[in-house]
């Protein structure tokens, strides 16, 4: 029986480890140390582009695609779903071994037009066609939030990403036990809470504001709202799953161990580190909040309030959360930069 660090984390608590933006190789790297899902963002395409060993076999996939749309924004549209199809076909044997309880795909498109509501439907619709194990991954704002409605009532399977929030947290999971409850319908969904890039925009935050914290206390804030928001999806019956995304540091795995939540990391820097570190497998997700620390950060910490507090954000101030528009335009910058290479492929004729 395999004895690997995750699959150890795995046989002693519910906590499950996902891969993120992964070629093949990763893939069957990750499945075989124990990957039980997959995200791929709005970035993979930039990713594979550039990739050594991908460079060649994407750019033959999106000049091929250049011949089934004249609309750029659309050419990247396809290239990203026939570069997921790849992975989404590697986790169909943790789908299949799981009776679909497992091994899903979440896919996140194009990110410029988040604030129309009908493209992310459109595109939604689309990328479910690839694969049953394609999970439809949607930002957590305004027009992401209607996007959901529709989807879920057409029993989509949903990951609600760019969650910074507790008050994103609750509303999605308000939103899918009504529907569930009045359109019959039960699709997997969850909800990524995207805690490592909320850490790393509010120390930069603080950084830019000039609030004097310990560096100990504004170490926990992210992992602080992670508790809080785990523990209203289990006080309240929600049966809407946890993901951790957005992991800047091994504690953003390991402070969650012993908790019912998927973690979804890059392989390389991240899970392969942690697999040759090999640690102790120790249940900390239920260690209690400091209240020192939790008093200082809402105290001292405007950002902080917003995000752990469940009426701190309106849904229509979702969109423009720092964070949210901090981890946002990551995924702009590489898409628009995929469209440029597009534009320069089409203009070669």
């Amino acid at each position: 029986m395999p004895n690997g660090y995750f699959h150890r984390v795995a046989a002693l608590t519910p906590t499950k480890m996902w891969i993120n933006n992964v070629t093949k190789e990763e893939a069957d790297l990750a499945i075989e140390a124990g990957a039980m899902g997959c995200t791929q963002n709005p970035s993979y395409t930039w990713k594979m582009l550039n990739h050594p060993d991908y460079k060649a076999y994407s750019l033959n996939l999106l000049r091929e695609t250049l011949n089934e749309t004249d609309d750029d924004n659309e050419v990247e549209c396809i290239l990203q779903r026939k570069l997921v199809k790849a992975i989404c076909e590697k986790f169909m044997k943790v789908y299949s071994a799981t009776d679909g309880a497992h091994g899903y795909v979440s896919i996140q498109g194009d990110p410029i037009h988040e604030e129309d509501a009908q493209v992310i439907i459109d595109e939604g619709r689309k990328n479910r066609e690839m694969s049953p194990n394609t999970m439809i991954k949607i930002p957590a704002t305004e027009a992401g939030i209607e996007a959901m409605d529709t989807l879920i009532k057409e029993n989509t399977p949903i990951n609600a990403t760019e969650v910074m929030g507790v008050s994103q947290a609750v509303e999605i999971c308000e939103m899918a036990n009504k529907i569930r409850k009045e359109y019959k319908v039960n699709p997997p969904i969850y909800i990524s809470l995207i805690t490592g890039i909320y850490d790393e925009w509010l120390h930069k935050e603080v950084a830019k504001l000039g609030i004097e914290i310990n560096p100990d206390i504004l170490y926990q804030a992210g992992m602080v709202i992670a508790k809080k928001v785990y523990r209203i999806l289990h006080d309240r019956q929600y049966n809407v799953g946890f993901i951790g995304g957005g992991v800047r540091g091994f504690q953003h795995f390991t402070e969650m161990v012993g908790g019912d939540v998927c973690i979804t990391m890059n392989w390389g820097g991240t899970v392969d580190k942690l697999i040759e570190m090999d640690l102790p497998v120790v249940s900390r997700l239920f260690n209690p909040v400091q209240e020192e620390a939790l008093d200082t950060l809402l105290e001292k910490v405007p950002g902080f309030r917003q995000a752990y507090m469940e009426n701190g954000l309106t849904t229509k101030e979702y969109e423009e959360f720092g964070p949210v528009e901090y981890f946002r335009d990551k995924f702009i910058d590489a898409w628009e930069k995929t469209i440029e290479l597009v534009k320069k492929e089409r203009a070669k004729g």
